[in-house]
């Protein structure tokens, strides 16, 4: 196995999320003192062990999109293939497009050259120093740049059918149109949002990746422990 880089947000109680969601509730279920009290085990060695209450959207942290979140006939999560969530991919440097800055077609050929990677299939991820600028304060569900639709379509053409950003959306904020969550609609891909760490990508070629969803049935989306394999 190669270099393993985690992608992934760690998930806290009131962690910040998308403008129109609300934050996770993490609250202590039952803490080992507590459930001493069952009387588990043996009177020599008592079994005890601590669970915690989980309430969140199935869109917080870094997470994937079921087409049915743009979708009304859209597939749910766990109906769409597993070869989806993971494949070769590569990371585009757009650390030059400010906070709510576009990231359009020219964005992309210009990254897709310096990265010296044609992108045919693969699952394209965008890294734009957002998240390492923000983190943890209010700017980062206020401020993320966001992709167009023209750029959506770029990579739909080019077969790739999943691609990700850092931040809470692959639309800037503050839209309301949403133009690339309705690309991605029109042509039947998805996307993956909320990534970190993608500096650590930069530069470094073509990698795997893996970023499989919860199997909800009916989830307009998912949290997931997205990582890169390094060769």
């Amino acid at each position: 196995m190669g270099e393993l880089i985690d992608l992934s947000l760690a998930i806290e109680d009131g962690m910040p999320s998308h403008a129109l969601f609300p934050s996770p509730l993490i609250l202590r279920h039952r803490s080992h003192e507590q459930s001493r009290e069952i009387g588990l085990g043996t009177p020599d060695d008592p079994f005890t062990f601590a669970t915690n209450y989980i309430s969140m959207l199935d869109h917080v942290g870094t997470h994937v999109d079921a087409p049915l979140h743009f979708g009304r006939d859209g597939a749910s999560i766990d109906q769409v293939p597993l070869e989806w969530f993971t494949g070769t991919g590569v990371c585009l440097d757009l650390r030059h497009v400010p906070d709510l800055g576009d990231i359009d077609v020219a964005d992309l050929e210009a990254a897709e050259q310096q990265a010296d990677v044609r992108i045919d299939g693969h699952i394209v991820l965008l890294c734009t120093g957002f998240h390492e600028r923000h983190w943890p304060n209010h700017e980062v569900v206020t401020r993320n740049p966001g992709m167009t639709a023209e750029a959506t379509h770029w990579l739909a053409d080019r077969g790739s059918r999943m691609h990700g950003v850092e931040g809470p959306s692959t639309d800037k904020a503050q839209t309301t149109g949403f133009p690339a969550h309705r690309a991605c609609r029109d042509r039947g891909i998805a996307h993956y949002e909320w990534l970190v760490n993608l500096e650590r990508l930069v530069g470094r070629g073509e990698f795997h990746f893996t970023g499989l969803p919860l199997k909800w049935v009916g989830g307009t989306g998912s949290p997931v422990r997205a990582m890169a394999e390094l060769g």
